[in-house]
C-alpha cells in the first residue's frame, strides 16, 4: 500500500463534517486498466471490483491484498449485491445482466428487450423489494476495448427495471444519450441516474438527473440534480445523511441533498466509481483509471430499507 498527497477542497463549511482532513488517500492497487464497478462485501470482508479492459474481477481483503476473483470475466462493468448477498454484475461482453449463485454459477437476469439484444448494461442497483434497475448505453459495444465491437440493436439507451416476481423487463426511462451510474436516495424515494453524453459529443450532458418512484414503480418529475464537471458524472453513493458523493474527472465530488457542491476529495486519475466499505462503512472505496485508492470519512455510507 503506498500513499498519495491528498487534496480537500471545501467549498461548504459542511464537508469539513463529512471527511477527515488528516486522512491520507491510499493506492491500494494499481495494475488495471480501466478500473471500474467497486462492491464492498460486508460479511466477507473484502471489495470486488472490475477491471474492464483486461476482462477480469479483482478483490482485496485487508492485509492480503489482491488477487483475481475472476477471470474471463466478460468485460464485467457495474456490479451490487443482492438482498440475499448474491453478486448482481452488467457484462459488456455478454451484453446482459447477471447474478452469480453461492455456488459460482451464473443465472441471467436480463439480456434482451422485445427480442434484441441489449446495449451493453453498465450500472446496476437493487432496490429492497428487489427489483433490479440497470442503465444500457453503448459504451461496451462502440470498440473492442471494453467489450465486442458492434452495432445497437436498440432504438436508444434506455433505463430499465426488472420485475423480481415475473422476470419482466421495462423501460423506465428513454430519455437518456448515455444513462450511466444511478442510486436510490437511501428512503428510495427517488432514483438518481447519471448522463454521461458529454464524453463521447461536446453538446451532450454531463449532470445527474433526479426522478420520483411512484407506488406503480414508473418514474416522475424527472430534472436535472446537478452538472459534474469537470468531465462526467459516472458512478455514485449515497451517504446516512442524503448527500450523494459522486465520480468525477478529477476527484470524488460530494453534492449536498439539494444538489450543492459541498466538497471535493482530488485523485490525481480520472475517477469512474466509488463506494462505501468498512466495518463502518466509512471508507470510500475509489476506482480510477488503473488504480484502487481509499481514504477514510466522518461520513457513513446508506444502506436501503
Amino acid at each position: 500500500m503506498s500513499l498519495v498527497g491528498n487534496d480537500y477542497e471545501y467549498y461548504d463549511k459542511r464537508f469539513r463534517d463529512l471527511t477527515v482532513p488528516i486522512a491520507k488517500v491510499a493506492t491500494l492497487y494499481d495494475g488495471c486498466l480501466w478500473a471500474e464497478g467497486p462492491v464492498w462485501f460486508a460479511d466477507q470482508g473484502h471489495l470486488v471490483w472490475s477491471d474492464i479492459p483486461n476482462n477480469r474481477l479483482l478483490r482485496w481483503t485487508p492485509d492480503l491484498g489482491v488477487g483475481v476473483f475472476r477471470a474471463d470475466a466478460n468485460y464485467t462493468n457495474g456490479n451490487t449485491r443482492d438482498r440475499e448477498g448474491r453478486l448482481v454484475s452488467c457484462e459488456h461482453g455478454g451484453r446482459r445482466v447477471t447474478r452469480t449463485e453461492p455456488d459460482g454459477s451464473l443465472t441471467v437476469i436480463a439480456s434482451h428487450y422485445r427480442g434484441k439484444r441489449l446495449n451493453s448494461p453498465n450500472d446496476v442497483v437493487v432496490r429492497s423489494d428487489g427489483s433490479i434497475w440497470f442503465t444500457d448505453p453503448t459504451y461496451g459495444i462502440m470498440s473492442d476495448y471494453e467489450g465486442y465491437k458492434s452495432d445497437s440493436e436498440q432504438e436508444g439507451c434506455f433505463v430499465y427495471r426488472v420485475d423480481p416476481a415475473s422476470g419482466d423487463i421495462a423501460v423506465v426511462a428513454d430519455d437518456f444519450v448515455k444513462p450511466n451510474g444511478l442510486a436510490f436516495s437511501p428512503d428510495e424515494t427517488k432514483l438518481f441516474i447519471a448522463d454521461s453524453g458529454f464524453s463521447h459529443d461536446p453538446d451532450a450532458p454531463h449532470h445527474i438527473r433526479v426522478f420520483d418512484v411512484g407506488a406503480d414503480n414508473r418514474l416522475h418529475n424527472g430534472r436535472v440534480f446537478a452538472e459534474v464537471s469537470p468531465g462526467v458524472p459516472d458512478g455514485f453513493r449515497f451517504d446516512t445523511e442524503g448527500n450523494l458523493w459522486t465520480s468525477t474527472q478529477d476527484g470524488v465530488l460530494c453534492l449536498g441533498p439539494s444538489g450543492e457542491a459541498l466538497g471535493k476529495i482530488r485523485i490525481p486519475t480520472m475517477v469512474s466509481n466509488l463506494c462505501f466499505g468498512g466495518p463502518r462503512r466509512n471508507r470510500l472505496f475509489i476506482t480510477a483509471t488503473d488504480r484502487l485508492f481509499a481514504v477514510y470519512v466522518s461520513a457513513t455510507g446508506a444502506q436501503r430499507p
